[in-house]
């Protein structure tokens, strides 16, 4: 698998990470414990990758949940679909602690993954809030 590949697959994991905490009203140790026993092809680094996001991610929920707020157009968090929720929980906590990853190239993968979790109508939605949270990012430097 290719470094892009393997950086895609990453992300995929924390959504579905993030996915299993939310829904499954599981804890981030909790998550950790029994989610990658069923992924044991995982390779190190693919896995590596996906544990820095996610710790990102629980480290600074409320930070992303109110981000993901203030930029969705009068959706309530709980409002957005489960799986659209950590797309975006995902894709703003790699924002935020990795900042060597041009933005578009986080929506981008964002939205992929997207294509292949959500519905078709939730993809217009994700990349405008992903690019207004990227817009006030760039304009807070």
């Amino acid at each position: 698998m290719s470094a892009t590949g393997k950086r895609r697959k990453s992300r995929e994991l924390v959504m579905q990470m993030l996915f299993q905490a939310d829904v499954g009203k599981q804890t981030a140790d909790q998550v950790r414990k029994t989610f990658w026993d069923a992924r044991e092809e995982v390779d190190a680094e693919t896995r590596g990758f996906s544990e820095d996001i996610f710790r990102v991610a629980t480290a600074r929920e409320e930070e992303i949940d109110q981000l993901i707020e203030s930029h969705s157009a009068n959706w309530r968090l709980q409002r957005i679909p489960a799986v659209d929720r950590n797309v975006l929980r995902a894709a703003i906590a790699e924002m935020l602690g990795f900042p060597q990853t041009p933005i578009p190239v986080v929506i981008n993968e964002s939205l992929e993954i997207a294509r292949r979790y959500s519905a078709p109508e939730s993809l217009n939605f994700l990349n405008g809030v992903l690019d207004a949270i990227a817009r006030d990012k760039k304009s807070a430097k």
